[in-house]
């Protein structure tokens, strides 16, 4: 991708979606950083809905896909479908997969796969502070 689409692209993201996060938000989803482990509010959390976007609001996981991986971030192993996009990431000196939000571009973390930690093979580290919980409502169920 050409460094004007990108620029324009961050332009447009931060006019529409960035301006209402706090600093540590854009730390993470516009700054791509990384909370330190086991100090979001995501990671030991496991009640039944969605998880969103923060900056956008799209939904992004459902809560049947989340797990437990003792990584110290929000892992899933499936996201809803056309929602995440997957990009090579060689910043921390070794290749890795980002996750960005399909809609704004997002940074939500890194997917791993071949870990044998569920079926799907597949988790999803994702940083607390780039998706909030939506619940479901007994009456929604």
């Amino acid at each position: 991708m050409s460094l004007f689409i990108l620029t324009l692209i961050l332009k447009l993201m931060k006019k529409k979606y960035i301006s209402r996060l706090t600093e540590a938000e854009k730390k993470i989803i516009v700054d791509k950083g990384t909370e330190p482990p086991f100090s979001g509010r995501y990671d030991n959390f496991f009640e039944k809905g969605f998880f969103a976007c923060r900056a956008c609001s799209s939904l992004l996981y459902n809560s049947a896909s989340k797990f437990n991986s003792g990584c110290g971030w929000p892992s899933f192993d499936d996201e809803i479908a056309g929602a995440i996009k997957r990009i090579p990431d060689y910043s921390s000196g070794k290749s890795r997969t980002e996750i960005l939000c399909a809609k704004c571009n997002g940074h939500l973390g890194h997917v791993f796969l071949g870990e044998n930690m569920t079926e799907k093979n597949t988790r999803h580290c994702v940083n607390s502070l780039s998706i909030r919980f939506i619940p479901i409502n007994k009456e929604e169920k």
